[in-house]
């Protein structure tokens, strides 16, 4: 009976220290969001042994989700500006792991042929958009700034809400046929490097300034699970890694296995992020 005992202390104890809790990841289904996260899940698993969900939803619910402590992080924050609505709601619920990207940017997109520079001259090219901003999901906070912009700007426009992807392909058909179109549209993205595109300017500041792009976790996260909390503060792309791993998924349609692609390829930056490596 007492070796019993001892036997079941033992694989208890082992079972504490090797168990790890799934890690329940956050994203909108939109490009930077979807790479960073499945990057995360597949270093998270692969190299540091933890099971890994993603679930995608719109900015409202992740945040609210967030803040209840449904889900443990979410890699797309846009800070100061564009996600400031979500953050003054749900910000003392939340823990901010610090920044993953820097030079972040909203706004209007267009064709480079397109011979206007500035949203206060889409008016008087009306016909030749349609009167259509092609958007993305209504619950996206770029939606909310469209809105914004077509009253401040005394737009005689309609903002169309579709969804990232949606929003690509009406942007390449266009391209395609060199038809005139503006997007809501954001950097980093894949569709700059693949298009030759502009953003129109903002003399009014509707889309605020560069941005950062942050990681923001449930309350208590840290003390929940440090590890991988050290190892999402220490997670950051720069422009190119990022638009990199954008363009492998855009070619493949797989997000998991392009991830896993770019994670072999650049193991000496993945290491940096891993704690104890």
């Amino acid at each position: 009976m007492k070796k019993l005992l001892i036997v079941t202390m033992v694989l208890l104890t082992f079972l504490m220290v090797f168990s790890k809790e799934t890690v329940r990841l956050a994203t909108g289904n939109w490009a930077e969001g979807i790479a960073m996260t499945n990057l995360a899940k597949v270093v998270l698993e692969e190299e540091m042994g933890y099971e890994v969900d993603i679930i995608i939803a719109d900015n409202g619910p992740i945040y609210l989700s967030l803040s209840q402590g449904d889900i443990d992080a979410f890699m797309d924050a846009w800070l100061p500006v564009t996600s400031k609505a979500y953050m003054d709601r749900f910000k003392e619920d939340l823990t901010d792991l610090g920044y993953n990207y820097k030079g972040a940017k909203i706004g209007l997109v267009v064709p480079a042929y397109v011979n206007i520079n500035s949203i206060e001259e889409l008016n008087t090219h009306k016909e030749k958009f349609d009167s259509e901003i092609i958007g993305i999901e209504a619950g996206a906070a770029i939606a909310g700034k469209t809105e914004i912009a077509i009253e401040e700007y005394n737009l005689d426009f309609e903002q169309i809400t579709s969804s990232g992807p949606v929003m690509t392909a009406s942007l390449a058909d266009a391209i395609d046929n060199k038809e005139w179109i503006v997007v809501t549209g954001w950097a980093p993205h894949w569709k700059f490097a693949r298009f030759d595109l502009k953003f129109l300017e903002d003399p009014k500041g509707v889309y605020g300034r560069e941005e950062f792009i942050h990681t923001l976790a449930r309350r208590n996260f840290i003390i929940d699970m440090p590890e991988v909390a050290q190892f999402l503060n220490h997670f950051f792309m720069n422009d190119k890694q990022l638009g990199e791993l954008m363009g492998y998924i855009s070619d493949s349609g797989k997000p998991e296995e392009s991830a896993k692609k770019w994670k072999e390829e650049n193991m000496d930056l993945i290491n940096n992020w891993i704690p104890n490596k």
